[in-house]
């Protein structure tokens, strides 16, 4: 049991990485940029169902705030069944 909570807790930090990623290179690079796309392919799945369910506050896009906050409670939970 002990190995797959380990396990759950290694891919939400990677997933948080991934997050990171995804949003600093929105920043710097073009919409089209292959490493962009990759990025938000992977990245895009999880973030869709939360834009369709919060209001929306125009040019202002908080649904990788609302995941990171999303993937650190997970993270504690299973933090406290270790």
């Amino acid at each position: 049991m002990e190995f797959f909570v380990t396990l759950a807790i290694v891919i939400i930090q990677t997933l948080n990485i991934i997050l990171l990623a995804y949003v600093i290179l929105s920043w710097v690079l073009s919409p089209y940029h292959p490493l962009r796309q990759g990025l938000a392919r992977f990245v895009e799945p999880f973030l869709a169902p939360i834009r369709q369910m919060m209001p929306q506050t125009g040019p202002f896009d908080f649904s990788v705030i609302v995941l990171f906050i999303i993937l650190y409670i997970i993270q504690s939970i299973l933090a406290s069944l270790i």
